[in-house]
């Protein structure tokens, strides 16, 4: 059988790469190694509950009408209509620091950036104009130079303002929500992040993850693109530096033009022949976390608790890194869907709390210790994560969690690293023509990056002759 493209995964990337090529008539089919779709963002049931990973808020917000912005160009790349999503914004979110004096400095922030703007002059009155030369300077979606990705950000931050404090706030939303690199990211990365969060905002789909993923599906299906779960790929076939399919788990092989992969940088060129990665490859991205997901018995609202995320640090130095211990519970995102701004309320209430984590400690622990150390692991992170938004563990009528390695285990990705390497490869080209990168390895993260850059890859695609340049 042989198709004009294959996808391995149906991520958010893989799904929307393949509606832009079954949109242009071509035979394409996305191969998925799990029961469930989604990849980094998607769900499972558990005592008859549905759960979510990956999806703490869409970002890059933006209300029907909005023109010349991230979402609306990718819903008409995709023929998706506004409404579909039936997006919820956010209430407002809170960047917590607690100082060495044990003050919690808050900083708020929603989809209108007059919030942030007058919180900073609330906490930082000396910082406000440097602030105004940071976000006119940031760059844009586009217009990156090479020199912005070489570039700092915390070093550019510190240009245009010279609080520490504010400097270190200003860094922990987008390192949460995307940067694959410990304790910093590229000037080019944080102007992403930052017009993405703060620029225009963030938002839930009503229903949640599933409803967008079902959403991407059904589109794919229309378009007469073929959805094949529980269908893994074992490697990537090739002769001469060109790709000429792939081989199954099973055995079976299917040939094809091009194959496009979100597998990750370096889990790719497994497939392809090249020996597996040493643990120490700089390749292989450090962070990775543990998270939990509480259900509660009342609404984080009616408990005093209106913010939809809180980012936060328990010390002035934010340790976005793989901790030595197995959690580091003084940093992490408290999210609560409930608090969106829904048309209709949840039936249940959840709170979800993720903590950076020590991929090795957990990969390595034996099975019979692994569900008491996860125990320990989440009350050290609640007790933290209450200390700044409200009790959790008094109405938590059940609760699940994952680590590491369930992350790896699910996503594939070399140790648990939910945002891939950080050696990107931008351009989406691997050494092999026909063979390209999609997803978080290509360098877009979140939500709609990752939709963003199956399309980029499936339009670029359709535009080169078959098995293109490498």
């Amino acid at each position: 059988m042989r198709y004009d493209a294959l996808i391995i995964g149906a991520g958010m990337s893989g799904l929307a790469a393949g509606i832009r090529l079954a949109q242009a008539g071509k035979r394409v089919a996305i191969l998925e190694r799990h029961y469930l779709w989604g990849g980094l963002n998607s769900f499972y049931k558990r005592a008859g509950r549905r759960f979510e990973t990956g999806l703490h808020a869409l970002t890059n917000y933006a209300a029907k009408g909005t023109h010349n912005v991230p979402l609306t160009r990718i819903l008409r790349q995709l023929r998706i209509p506004h409404d579909a999503l039936k997006l919820a914004p956010q209430r407002r979110s809170i960047t917590a620091l607690r100082t060495s004096g044990g003050d919690t400095l808050r900083l708020s922030y929603s989809n209108d950036m007059a919030l942030l703007r007058s919180e900073v002059a609330r906490l930082f009155p000396a910082q406000q104009d440097g602030f105004e030369r940071l976000v006119a300077a940031l760059p844009g979606y586009s217009g990156s130079s090479e020199s912005d990705y070489a570039t700092s950000a915390r070093a550019r931050i510190a240009e245009y303002v010279s609080d520490p404090l504010l400097v270190e706030m200003l860094m922990i939303a987008p390192l949460f929500y995307g940067s694959p690199t410990e304790n910093d990211m590229s000037w080019a990365e944080y102007g992403i992040l930052f017009r993405s969060i703060h620029l225009e905002g963030m938002a839930r789909p009503e229903g949640g993850i599933k409803e967008l993923l079902d959403l991407l599906i059904a589109r794919f299906e229309q378009e007469g693109g073929e959805l094949r779960m529980k269908t893994g790929v074992a490697a990537v076939l090739h002769g001469n530096g060109k790709v000429r399919g792939v081989r199954l788990d099973d055995g079976s092989e299917l040939e094809c033009e091009r194959v496009l992969s979100s597998a990750g940088l370096v889990e790719t060129e497994a497939l392809c022949g090249t020996p597996s990665a040493r643990e120490d490859d700089d390749r292989i991205g450090r962070l990775s976390f543990v998270e939990t997901c509480c259900v509660l018995d009342r609404a984080p609202l009616e408990l005093g608790h209106d913010a939809t995320i809180v980012f936060y640090s328990d010390g002035e130095r934010f340790r976005y890194e793989r901790p030595e211990v197995p959690v580091e519970p003084r940093c992490g995102v408290i999210t609560c869907p409930s608090n969106y701004q829904l048309r209709e309320p949840d039936r249940e209430h959840f709170v979800r709390i993720t903590c950076p984590a020590n991929y090795a400690y957990w990969k390595g622990l034996p099975e019979a210790a692994y569900a008491q150390e996860k125990t320990l692991a989440v009350e050290s992170m609640l007790a933290t994560a209450e200390s700044f938004s409200f009790p959790i563990r008094p109405h938590t009528v059940f609760r699940d969690s994952f680590t590491p390695r369930t992350i790896e285990r699910f996503t594939g990705h070399r140790g648990g690293a939910v945002y891939g390497s950080p050696r990107k490869a931008r351009d989406g080209f691997t050494s092999l023509r026909g063979l390209e990168l999609i997803g978080t390895d290509q360098g877009l993260v979140g939500v709609i990056g990752a939709m963003l850059s199956g399309i980029t890859i499936a339009n670029r695609s359709l535009l080169e002759p078959a098995g293109g340049a490498a």
